[in-house]
């Protein structure tokens, strides 16, 4: 009984590591900005569903949530903080959709499976990350208007860098969930 408990306080142990550093990492990739056409590119979707693809929903979610509340709580780990405001002001702004959709993308990401082909594996993290952009445009609609040009503004500029992220996850993917068996 005692080494159940053991292996329990350790396995929880390592995944509050884990999602403490993928915060982290989470917060870096939110930083470094990658020149690409039309806007610059972040890593944070790719991480997002990294995190979900490796560690599963259960690790993903608790570190994009923990992530969320650090740049709820001030810290400036969001894209354009300290920038362009800190906080829960910053939280509320015209990226709040898509900083809630890391959630759902990051738990769909997680039903990537090591038997998938790769076409399957492309389907669902197309699927994770229309989320983030589904949940991204109706906050965006609703905060500044959807009499403007929504799709236009929230999506079309970053379809290509989507496009290569998830790519690059696809040819990934099976090496990438060999780490779920860290924790």
């Amino acid at each position: 009984m005692e080494l159940i408990k053991q292996n329990s306080q350790s396995q929880l142990l390592k995944s509050l590591i884990v999602i403490f550093l993928g915060s982290l990492i989470l917060t870096i990739s939110a930083k470094v900005k990658i020149p690409f056409y039309p806007v610059p590119m972040t890593m944070q979707t790719f991480v997002v569903l990294f995190f979900g693809i490796s560690f599963g929903y259960k690790i993903a979610i608790g570190t994009v949530c923990l992530y969320l509340l650090e740049g709820i709580f001030g810290l400036p780990v969001f894209s354009n903080s300290p920038e362009r405001g800190i906080g829960l002001v910053y939280f509320l702004g015209p990226t709040m959709g898509y900083l809630v959709g890391f959630i759902t993308a990051s738990f769909l990401a997680s039903f990537v499976k090591e038997d998938d082909n790769y076409f399957i594996i492309f389907a669902k993290l197309v699927l994770s990350v229309s989320t983030i952009y589904f949940l991204g445009v109706l906050w965006l609609g609703t905060l500044i208007g959807w009499d403007k040009p929504i799709f236009e503004l929230g999506v079309m500029p970053f379809l290509l860098a989507e496009t290569f992220k998830i790519m690059l996850l696809t040819i990934l993917a099976k090496k990438i969930y060999k780490l779920r068996k860290f924790i």
